[in-house]
């Protein structure tokens, strides 16, 4: 047998989410844009969520970043406290932690200045944050896992009357994003495919990328691994769906997050891989939404969209 592996080694950071969830891509829109703001234009960022691991590392990002400014921080954590400073800066920005939107996004709309409110929150609170946002003139970037599905419809249905903006995404991995779609073009030529994933933990497993991934190829006119399909041992993993995609779930102490999708056909093997480091691999997908979504007017749904 000849195998043929092709791994992909862009990183990325998995995060969880439900079918349900997954679905959500189905609801959105074609996207609607608005011609460039001028170059000459800085994008002033709001981070909700700022004292999270995401949220501080998002913070060194966007200060990092060509014409983007850190325009507020806000949690309900680390209040008063400089956002530089809790994110590792040698310096501080002179940026508190506030816990009150409404303050820092009036400031922003006085300034007449383009802004985007980056919501690292919790499900319960995406709506308002991004009422909030758009009252004054904000596009919003959504990255919160296990945002439900009825949230998102009604999200839509606000910004296509607001004509503003939304990204809501499932990962702000590049990588992430570019192993799906290989695994949609690959799945029209391979009858058979198992999704093996490796965690450090087990919490929610399996893992939001496995579902996604499952949910996008499933549904084509395919019907994979026929000849075990039915098969209810343990060992052959756990069926996503109703198309014959398993998933295996490994859970060990030390293993870096990773996701391969592996499928196979006459004498080969075809071999997607995603390794996942740390929060880092969000940043470019970030950074990418934040620039393209103060274009938009309506909401979209997942970073492909803008790739």
């Amino acid at each position: 047998m000849v195998s043929l592996c092709h791994p992909i080694r862009i990183r990325a950071c998995g995060n969880t989410a439900t079918r349900r969830n997954a679905a959500a891509a189905k609801v959105l829109c074609s996207m609607q844009q608005t011609p460039p703001p001028p170059a000459q234009s800085t994008i002033k960022v709001v981070i909700v969520g700022a004292t999270k691991e995401i949220g501080r590392t998002a913070v060194l990002a966007v200060t990092k970043a060509r014409g983007m400014e850190l325009a507020g921080a806000i949690d309900s954590q680390c209040i008063g406290e400089d956002a530089g400073q809790i994110s590792g800066m040698d310096e501080p920005l002179e940026i508190p932690v506030l816990n009150d939107l409404t303050m820092v996004l009036g400031s922003i709309a006085q300034s007449r200045a383009t802004g985007v409110v980056v919501d690292f929150s919790e499900p319960s609170a995406v709506y308002d944050n991004v009422k909030q946002a758009a009252a004054f003139g904000l596009s919003s970037v959504v990255y919160v896992p296990k945002i439900e599905l009825d949230t998102v419809t009604e999200l839509s249905a606000f910004c296509e009357k607001a004509s503003m903006g939304c990204l809501v995404a499932p990962t702000l991995s590049i990588g992430s994003v570019l192993l799906q779609q290989a695994a949609i073009q690959a799945s029209f030529h391979y009858s058979n495919v198992e999704i093996v994933e490796s965690r450090p933990n087990p919490s929610d497993l399996p893992s939001q990328d496995a579902i996604q991934i499952a949910n996008n190829i499933s549904d084509l006119g395919q019907i994979y691994n026929r000849e075990d399909m039915d098969s209810s041992s343990p060992a052959r993993g756990q069926l996503l769906g109703e198309d014959g995609v398993r998933v295996h779930s490994m859970v060990l102490p030390g293993l870096v997050s990773s996701t391969s999708i592996n499928f196979s056909g006459p004498g080969e093997i075809y071999a997607l891989r995603h390794d996942v480091a740390n929060v880092q691999c969000l940043m470019p997908g970030l950074i990418l939404a934040i620039r393209k979504v103060v274009r938009l007017k309506n909401l979209i749904y997942g970073l492909e969209k803008f790739l």
